[in-house]
């Protein structure tokens, strides 16, 4: 981190790359890459194989677009960073919009990026059945490619960042997530795959106890706590689908864990290795 620390240069404007990642999300992408214009010097797109118009409509939007074979998030995300002009890079998704308050916040700071050991996160809501979901988090998602790379995990691929060097930007990040509940039953089944692929893979042990505790822990956070109640039905669904999710991954978690019990040790070690390869799972979230 010194070395870093002691190339660094002096004041100045520091360019931006945006980097989306994208797969058959025509209809969203659009409005993702036109909310970086303020403040993003390129905005990078990578295609994993669309079969509608995203690399189209993208390179007409004069987005620098690259088409690579899914190999997962993280791997993909950071082949987007890889092929980026910039130093600073910029996370999106293309069911993703900027605010305008959040991009005027980006532009501002631009000048005054010299410290590359510095991140930057924001605020992101998701929507639901036509209701934005108040409580939102918080992501990193401007950073320095010479300081920090995308965590190389199945899912939740974020940069790593120590929590000292994180800056919060003013604004919102607004998460278009919800097409459809077939849609977001399809994507939670993908995703929990993921889920209990990496408790799999990192050797935590599957507890019954863990499952039944977790998921209606997860519905009184979510209903409760975060007060979805006030979502009326919405809010109610999300809810229940919290825990869905938890008993799925749970269940899935305890199936790896049963059927490499039942495999001979030499094929059990093979399979072992060829589950790490996978994970490549082509969904847009």
């Amino acid at each position: 981190m010194d070395s870093i620390t002691n190339v660094l240069g002096g004041p100045g404007s520091y360019p931006i790359s945006a980097v989306i990642i994208a797969q058959d999300d025509e209809v969203r992408i659009a409005k993702a890459i036109e909310s970086c214009r303020l403040f993003a010097d390129e905005v990078v797109v990578v295609d994993g194989g669309s079969k509608d118009g995203t690399v189209a409509l993208s390179r007409s939007l004069g987005c620098a677009v690259y088409e690579n074979p899914w190999p997962g998030y993280a791997k993909q995300r950071d082949f987007g960073v890889t092929h980026a002009a910039h130093d600073w890079v910029f996370l999106l998704d293309t069911d993703e919009v900027v605010s305008d308050e959040l991009a005027a916040d980006l532009l501002a700071r631009k000048p005054n990026l010299a410290d590359v050991t510095m991140a930057y996160s924001l605020y992101r809501i998701g929507d639901f059945l036509g209701r934005w979901l108040d409580r939102g988090e918080y992501l990193v998602r401007l950073y320095n490619r010479r300081a920090y790379r995308v965590k190389d995990s199945l899912v939740h691929e974020i940069p790593e960042v120590p929590e000292e060097k994180i800056v919060r930007l003013n604004g919102t990040l607004w998460h278009y997530g919800f097409r459809s509940i077939q849609d977001h039953v399809a994507r939670f089944n993908k995703y929990t795959d993921l889920e209990a692929q990496a408790a799999f893979e990192s050797g935590r042990p599957f507890k019954l106890s863990r499952m039944l505790l977790r998921a209606p822990a997860r519905f009184v956070q979510k209903y409760f706590v975060h007060r979805l109640y006030r979502k009326g039905l919405a809010g109610f669904a999300v809810s229940v689908f919290w825990v869905m999710y938890e008993f799925m991954v749970g269940f899935k978690h305890y199936e790896r864990t049963r059927n490499q019990r039942l495999l001979p040790q030499g094929a059990a070690q093979t399979a072992g290795t060829e589950q790490k390869g996978e994970g490549s799972y082509a969904v847009q979230r």
